[in-house]
């Protein structure tokens, strides 16, 4: 069994996402969210930056994040409330 290390249960997701920073934007997917973070997947992490904007523009959201841990092809971040 995993351990569950996440304040709040995360849902699995498959929405087309936004990063945003800088004027830049960076396509992703949503694959899991919760009221506390989610979990992105990328073409490639290199070059997102520790903070930015996710933008789900499907459920109107524009939350600040800080990217918590990251993989070959996806980050997890935490919301900035």
């Amino acid at each position: 069994m995993v351990d569950e290390h996440r304040i709040a249960p995360r849902r699995r997701l498959l929405k087309g996402g936004k990063i945003s920073f800088g004027g830049a934007i960076i396509d992703c997917t949503v694959r899991n969210l919760s009221e506390t973070g989610a979990a992105l997947e990328v073409s490639s992490p290199v070059g997102i930056p520790e903070r930015f904007t996710l933008v789900i523009e499907a459920g109107h959201i524009h939350v600040p994040c800080r990217v918590v841990w990251r993989k070959e092809t996806r980050i997890g971040v935490h919301f900035e409330t």
